[in-house]
């Protein structure tokens, strides 16, 4: 069983950091990793392959530095990696436009599953798997916290509103956004490491892969247009009073924030 996994390399935006003039970060900040939820679903996608013999390739969308991300993932058990870049692709990065990128890569591999991390640590859009499989058409269940095969289907679990966990059977292709929890990530070895260094990364482009990179941003749900530090506030202030005239001072400051 084919079992491919989409990853994201993260921003990490750790300690003070700066805006240039032009409201971008300044270069060295932030710094990147794989994104949590991608472990997860990876260590998934790994147990699966070993106990049917499969096979896992992981795909990301970004440029060189990526491959740090994407080895680290053969480091982990996958075994094959691409990476998906080129000439007008810089400004997919919304869900729907990065979906429509992972979709060729999901039409070229043709694989039995797709996992992805639920979400992404920076963006938290929990939306590119879910439109992932809504351009395939494939039957998909989102936020799972168990994997079990059970002969050529699947049995998952995934925990709803007032602790239900609702138990579902699916059948492959189908595509699962895999909530944290759900295993222990393995931690690669040095040895796996090395090896990991030595694997080649296919890096595939538009043209490879029949994309129009004007088609795929036009697509976009949304676009970043800039970024700003957050306003100093004053810190906290405790309102006093009779019960209704603090509820009147709140409404106030509220129409006041809302007014800016």
């Amino acid at each position: 069983m084919k079992i491919l996994v989409p990853v994201k390399q993260v921003a990490s935006l750790d300690g003070d950091f700066t805006l240039a003039d032009d409201g971008e970060l300044r270069e060295g900040e932030p710094t990147w990793r794989l994104n949590e939820w991608d472990e997860f679903s990876l260590e998934a996608a790994v147990q699966l392959s070993e106990a049917a013999d499969g096979e896992v390739v992981v795909v990301s969308v970004g440029p060189e530095r990526v491959e740090e991300a994407l080895r680290a993932c053969l480091a982990r058990g996958a075994d094959r990696a691409i990476r998906v870049w080129g000439e007008g692709l810089a400004g997919a990065a919304d869900p729907l436009s990065l979906a429509s990128v992972l979709a060729a890569v999901a039409r070229a591999e043709a694989p039995a599953l797709i996992l992805c991390g639920a979400q992404s640590a920076d963006a938290a859009h929990a939306a590119t798997g879910v439109a992932l499989a809504g351009l395939l058409d494939l039957p998909r269940v989102a936020v799972v916290s168990a994997i079990e095969r059970d002969g050529r289907h699947l049995t998952v679990q995934r925990e709803l509103e007032g602790g239900a966990v609702e138990v579902l059977r699916i059948a492959p292709p189908c595509l699962l956004t895999v909530q944290t929890g759900i295993n222990r990530p393995r931690q690669p070895t040095l040895r796996a490491i090395r090896q990991a260094r030595m694997k080649p990364v296919a890096v595939a482009g538009p043209a490879e892969l029949a994309l129009e990179p004007a088609v795929v941003l036009a697509g976009a749900g949304s676009r970043t247009v800039g970024l700003r530090e957050r306003p100093r506030s004053a810190g906290a202030k405790l309102l006093e009073g009779a019960p209704a005239d603090v509820a009147a001072r709140i409404t106030e400051i509220v129409k006041e924030s809302l007014a800016r």
